[in-house]
């Protein structure tokens, strides 16, 4: 019995009845609104084949070399759940070819209790960036001690590149245990690049910085700085949520205040050409507010300084879980990020 030329097609592709009754089915919810578009592409089918996922170009970045733009930014440490998520974590980078910041590091300067929490230089490798990271406040308390010994002692225990600090005043001032700061941070920065025989990078804790604090940080020998923009996780607001109903009142609006990460990018390209020569910093995490590949994608491609993007909450939230579970959350934001740079052209 001979067979039909539609009849053979069936065969050779047992899903094309469903798939077509699929497409009619779902045509109506398909449809997209013109103000729904995302604008920020010119969109290029042309040019390019789907992408092969199994090859990637390297990356330069923090004077290591990785597979994705992607970087897994500081969340958590000293709690049950640390161990877990930050060991999934660094298996994660490892598979992926990613770079992490630790959480606070602060438990880890005076002891050695949770240090297991922490102790992940194994699983991600030694060809990926690892990172520490202490608050400005300890920092100062250090310097005031004489106990700046105590950050290289942290960092070689931990096998770590280098040492985030993180600068929070906003979340300091609306902490229920909160210090206090006694000088500025740019002073405290700047006695410890003095002292400092690793990497620095500076951060902000989900608020972002203005003009003139990015001018002064990008003047200074710093291994980069990270955004961490309003947008993500605001410390801020997660210290109001957990203070008082009176204090939360009064303050609720100071966790409205700060800067985008777009708006960060604008003001960094706008610093490039007026710092010239005077620019010691030229490289960036751009992170808050980055809620998928998209956003970085675009994020990294509007500066005109090496980048690369960090999220934190959306590693996290699956990070608390099994393994597979942060595997597959981060194998499709990868394979999105190498579609877009296939087919979309940031405008």
């Amino acid at each position: 019995m001979s067979l039909t030329i539609k009849e053979l097609k069936n065969l050779e592709d047992p899903t094309a009845a469903s798939r077509k009754r699929d497409h009619i089915e779902l045509a109506f919810q398909s449809q997209i609104e013109e103000g729904k578009l995302d604008k920020r592409f010119y969109y290029e089918p042309m040019l390019s084949p789907h992408p092969d996922f199994n090859t990637s170009s390297d990356i330069s970045f923090l004077g290591k070399t990785m597979k994705h733009p992607i970087w897994v930014s500081s969340m958590t440490g000293g709690t049950e759940m640390a161990r877990t998520i930050n060991h999934n974590l660094a298996k994660a980078c490892a598979a992926f070819g990613m770079g992490m910041g630790l959480g606070s590091c602060r438990a880890l300067l005076r002891s050695d209790e949770t240090f297991p929490d922490f102790d992940v230089r194994g699983l991600i490798g030694d060809d990926l960036p690892l990172y520490a990271n202490l608050g400005i406040a300890q920092l100062e308390e250090l310097i005031d001690d004489q106990d700046i010994f105590l950050i290289d002692k942290m960092i070689d225990k931990l096998r770590a590149d280098g040492l985030i600090i993180h600068v929070n005043p906003f979340q300091e001032w609306l902490q229920p245990e909160g210090d206090r700061f006694k000088r500025p941070p740019l002073q405290t920065i700047e006695t410890i690049l003095e002292k400092a025989s690793y990497p620095i990078i500076v951060k902000e804790v989900g608020q972002g910085m203005g003009y003139e604090s990015l001018k002064a940080l990008f003047q200074l020998p710093l291994a980069a700085v990270d955004f961490a923009a309003n947008g993500g996780t605001n410390f801020a607001k997660l210290e109001l949520l957990r203070s008082t109903p009176t204090k939360h009142k009064i303050y609720e609006q100071l966790a409205m205040v700060g800067h985008s990460a777009e708006e960060m990018v604008g003001i960094t390209n706008q610093l490039i050409d007026e710092l010239g020569d005077r620019m010691r910093c030229k490289q960036v995490i751009i992170s808050g507010g980055v809620k998928n590949f998209l956003d970085g994608y675009y994020l990294i491609n509007k500066l005109a300084l090496p980048s690369i993007y960090g999220q934190a909450s959306g590693f996290l939230k699956h990070a608390t879980g099994s393994y597979e579970e942060l595997v597959t959350y981060i194998d499709t934001q990868v394979k999105g990020l190498e579609l877009a740079q296939a087919f979309l052209k940031v405008k």
